[in-house]
């Protein structure tokens, strides 16, 4: 299971946020996230706050009914409503609309089309908001595309990981090869202009082969989008046990690296060109603006069991499970767990360390002295592209960004 929340600071029963966060609110932007917790069955390399129908029988006890896929879109309803007494009547309209999961279209697609409606009816969304949801392969076809198209859906995130059938496997992916890349063609053909495959690599077992097997099909069925994530091993998953009792090796960095290489020729061979370290897009456009208003410190709420959100400063979390979830809303109290207020200090390193995984890089007026240092030497390094640099713009070059964890540590002091 996922690992606990942090307590942080209590939050007042009616979710009421600092003076300080609603200063300034509306002039900056602002966005939805969903989460949907539900899970058909649980991938062993997955600690996201996800669940079973199993899992949520054996863990909710008598108020199981509340926790239900069934009621799901009335409690995420409740808690749209909750977000807008809390931020006020303040004009703030919504640009990026994200449903996460867990596999949110495991839902019906009324529901999530619901949900949507109320975000429109309580908040407005600005023209051309950018309204996505996260997809499995096998959880959806034709008619359920077209369904969230009309119902205002205009992006769609679908959980390719690979195209091999033994790493699938491993993974516990549960879709066919080639699922994903005629999803692609189904969500064309409904309407949808932006669709993102997701990418894993350095899964044990994997090969260079593989690796560039997956990209050649992902690319094959013409997303304008591609996130490529190196497989991260958490404590406490199925995935760690297996490694730990030596039943499959470890993928070391050396290898991550060389996927990695792979993955930017073979992208930007094709025209999609890295904007974020893990994310390439074929133009501005297609880029995932929601993911861009979190690495640049916008504000969002965050919706769900386990949901983050982020008002001017203040960080907070709500309850992990589906039943203490609607159970808070049921009984008209804020869903949140706890929250922190970011000081300039917090914030600051949280913009290194974002901003500097973006094409755009970092301004080096962020940087302390001793931070300012470490970047000359990454410069010199060539880890830091040098005309950006001139223009006091710290920039990652590639090999910066095979390396982007330990530049960011050196840059923060």
């Amino acid at each position: 299971m996922p690992s606990a929340l942090p307590d942080g600071e209590a939050v007042p029963a009616d979710g009421a946020l600092p003076e300080s966060a609603l200063r300034g609110l509306g002039t900056r932007p602002f966005g939805f996230y969903v989460h949907v917790p539900y899970c058909a069955t649980r991938c062993g390399y997955c600690d996201f706050n996800t669940y079973t129908a199993t899992e949520l029988r054996s863990a909710a006890g008598d108020s199981g009914a509340v926790a239900s896929q069934e009621t799901y879109a009335d409690n995420l309803v409740a808690e749209i409503r909750h977000a807008r007494r809390t931020l006020g009547d303040v004009d703030l309209p919504v640009q990026t609309v994200f449903l996460g999961g867990g596999t949110p279209t495991l839902l019906p697609a009324r529901d999530l089309v619901r949900m949507l409606a109320a975000i429109r009816e309580e908040f407005g969304l600005t023209e051309g908001a950018e309204v996505t949801t996260e997809a499995n392969p096998e959880s959806v076809d034709p008619a359920y595309l077209a369904e969230l198209r009309e119902g205002g859906f205009n992006r769609l995130s679908f959980g390719m990981q690979s195209a091999r059938p033994h790493v699938l496997d491993l993974l516990d992916r549960r879709h066919t090869p080639g699922r994903p890349e005629a999803c692609v063609a189904e969500a064309r053909a409904a309407g949808f202009d932006h669709v993102n495959l997701d990418l894993i690599y350095g899964t044990p077992g994997e090969s260079d082969d593989d690796w560039r097997a997956s990209l050649e099909a992902a690319l094959g069925a013409g997303p304008d989008h591609v996130s490529a994530y190196a497989l991260i091993v958490e404590e406490g998953t199925r995935l760690a046990a297996r490694i730990r009792r030596g039943e499959i090796p470890m993928t070391d960095d050396d290898v991550h690296a060389d996927r990695y290489l792979i993955a930017e020729e073979l992208l930007s061979a094709a025209g999609l060109h890295w904007y974020e370290v893990s994310n390439w897009a074929t133009t501005a456009e297609a880029r995932c603006r929601h993911n861009e208003l979190y690495w640049t410190g916008a504000d969002w709420w965050g919706a769900g069991p386990g949901a983050h959100s982020h008002v001017g400063g203040v960080r907070w979390w709500n309850v992990k499970h589906p039943a203490a979830y609607a159970q808070a809303l049921a009984e008209a109290r804020t869903p949140a767990h706890g929250r922190e207020r970011l000081e300039p200090e917090d914030r600051r390193v949280e913009r290194i360390l974002l901003e500097l995984r973006l094409a755009d890089g970092c301004p080096l007026e962020l940087l302390h002295e001793t931070g300012r240092k470490a970047a000359d030497r990454a410069l010199a390094d060539g880890l830091l592209a040098a005309e950006p640099y001139a223009a006091g713009r710290a920039v990652l070059t590639l090999r910066g960004r095979l390396l982007a964890d330990a530049v960011v540590r050196d840059l923060v002091d």
